[in-house]
């Protein structure tokens, strides 16, 4: 088998097992919006920012470092394994030495409706269900042990994608997937349809269940979590307690700098939606949250593309590291992984006009028009993910952390700058600009420490080309005027009169990548 084919497989089995996984979750949108008011919704996003940011710390850049020292150490597989684990058990230990003592400062921090301030002036807040202080104070909790047992689970995961066994990976995290949503339809549908008929067990059921509370979407994770964890067993027994000082040492070398890169990627990520709540007037905080939250999970479909090719590709990098043609390899990747994901950016801005219908309450309409720079931000974030192999696989994980902190340090900065006035059309701008600096900054050290001949021209046109088509469909579909913070000034975005033309471009464009990508495709699945 060739190696493009290889990696195409591998990389085809993650992408459908992260798409699947994603999509079903992508469903809950629907459920959420059709189920919480914006309020609310608001607090599942502020926290979920939250824990995205404590799993990276917590798992503390060992994925990456594993897959390097079984490179490293190819005779040494177990050793390496107990030792990335064992400092990742070692990180969440310390983690709740320090978090414990302190849980009502986190909820004081955390809790952005901002309710015990205004009480402490003498103004009674409007009270939405799972929005109080006491509900930030169990979140807490929740959201803590959600995290440390997700940290148990990332080594466990790292193994199975070493060990080349990409469909128990992809069964596994299907299985937690639909243990979290089948909860989720149990609190939000199925006990209130219990309680509603007085079936048997009903009053007990009443004495603990809140309908409409968000902490059950908590819950529910908290048990696929637990869930997951169980899955891994098989991973877990093979975990010996045989540690090499020495290693361990030099792993927590070599994976701090990825970690400080993977806090600052999921700053970028998240850190809008936590200064949005936090710098934004208390009567549209978490409204402003939760109108960004859903809309932006209409991005999510690329970012589950640039997820499943990160998946498949890093141990495929680091396998092939040392093939004399391994550059050329890289760059190929490349070519193709532009052309796909500028085809998912034109397709998913095509298309807009019925895939906002998964966002159930037109209420949260009004944030459309961040989907466009959000899902440029995506294209230019995945092409950034390909670039860093460089760095990777040089030891020279120093230049992600330069790159990643530019582009945290823009997130934070840009977004505390015009977040006050834009609210959160600037934050998706802000996350394109963020992710484009990271991309250029990446090629540029890139070819200077690690040459990799990527085709330039031929990408920029790609790229140049779908940035073109997405202009025009926008002007087609909708207003993408920015407006300033506040209920009112949200203009809403229909895109409901472009369809046709949208997708006869996106057509034309697919076909027109294929007529000039024709004999490379031929030439490859040949082999």
């Amino acid at each position: 088998m060739s190696t493009a084919k290889k990696f195409t497989g591998e990389t085809a089995i993650y992408g459908i097992s992260t798409i699947s996984s994603r999509v079903l979750t992508f469903f809950l949108t629907f459920v959420y919006t059709r189920t919480f008011v914006t309020v609310a919704y608001g607090v599942i996003t502020t926290l979920y920012s939250y824990v995205s940011i404590i799993n990276a710390l917590l798992s503390f850049g060992m994925e990456t470092t594993f897959f390097r020292y079984l490179n490293k150490h190819p005779d040494d597989k177990q050793r390496v394994y107990n030792n990335a684990f064992a400092s990742v058990f070692v990180v969440t230990i310390l983690f709740l030495l320090f978090t414990l003592p302190f849980t009502g400062w986190i909820t004081n921090y955390v809790d952005v409706s901002h309710a015990q301030s205004l009480v402490h002036r003498g103004i009674q807040p409007r009270v939405v269900v799972g929005t109080t202080h006491s509900d930030f104070a169990k979140y807490v909790y929740i959201c803590l042990t959600i995290v440390i047992v997700d940290a148990w689970c990332a080594i466990p995961f790292a193994k199975l994608r070493a060990d080349g066994k990409p469909a128990r990976y992809g069964l596994i995290k299907l299985a937690s997937v639909l243990i979290f949503i089948g909860f989720n339809l149990i609190f939000i549908y199925v006990i209130p349809f219990w309680l509603s008929h007085n079936f048997i067990g009903s009053g007990w059921i009443s004495q603990w269940f809140t309908p409409k509370w968000v902490g059950y979407v908590f819950v529910s994770e908290l048990i696929s979590s637990i869930v997951t964890l169980a899955l891994l067993l098989p991973q877990l027994l093979q975990i010996r307690f045989n540690f090499d000082k020495q290693m361990l040492l030099s792993m927590y070398r070599y994976s701090w700098p990825v970690l400080i890169a993977n806090l600052s990627y999921l700053v970028n990520e998240n850190m809008d939606k936590i200064l949005l709540g936090r710098m934004l007037p208390t009567n549209v905080s978490l409204h402003d949250v939760g109108v960004y939250g859903a809309c932006s999970k209409i991005a999510v479909f690329l970012s589950i593309f640039v997820n499943a090719f990160r998946l498949g590709a890093e141990p495929f990098f680091f396998n092939h590291a040392k093939n004399k043609n391994a550059a050329q390899t890289y760059a190929r990747i490349m070519d193709y992984f532009v052309i796909t994901v500028c085809v998912i950016f034109v397709g998913l801005i095509a298309n807009i006009d019925w895939l906002k219908y998964f966002i159930s309450n037109q209420s949260y309409w009004t944030g459309l028009a961040v989907v466009p720079p959000l899902l440029f931000g995506y294209v230019s974030l995945g092409i950034y993910m390909n670039l860093s192999i460089w760095y990777k696989l040089s030891d020279q994980t120093k230049y992600g952390l330069y790159i990643s902190g530019v582009g945290a340090v823009l997130t934070i900065v840009l977004n505390i700058l015009f977040i006050p006035k834009y609210s959160y059309m600037a934050s998706a701008w802000v996350s394109l600009i963020a992710y484009t600096v990271m991309m250029i900054l990446s090629y540029v050290w890139g070819q200077k420490n690690y040459p990799i001949p990527y085709n330039l021209k031929k990408n920029l046109a790609y790229i140049i080309s779908s940035i073109v088509i997405v202009y025009f469909i926008t002007r087609i579909n909708g207003n993408y005027a920015i407006t300033t913070s506040g209920h009112s000034g949200h203009i809403p975005v229909a895109f409901d009169k472009g369809f046709f033309i949208g997708d006869g471009l996106l057509i034309g464009y697919i076909l027109t990548a294929f007529y000039f990508e024709r004999a490379n495709l031929r030439a490859i699945f040949k082999r």
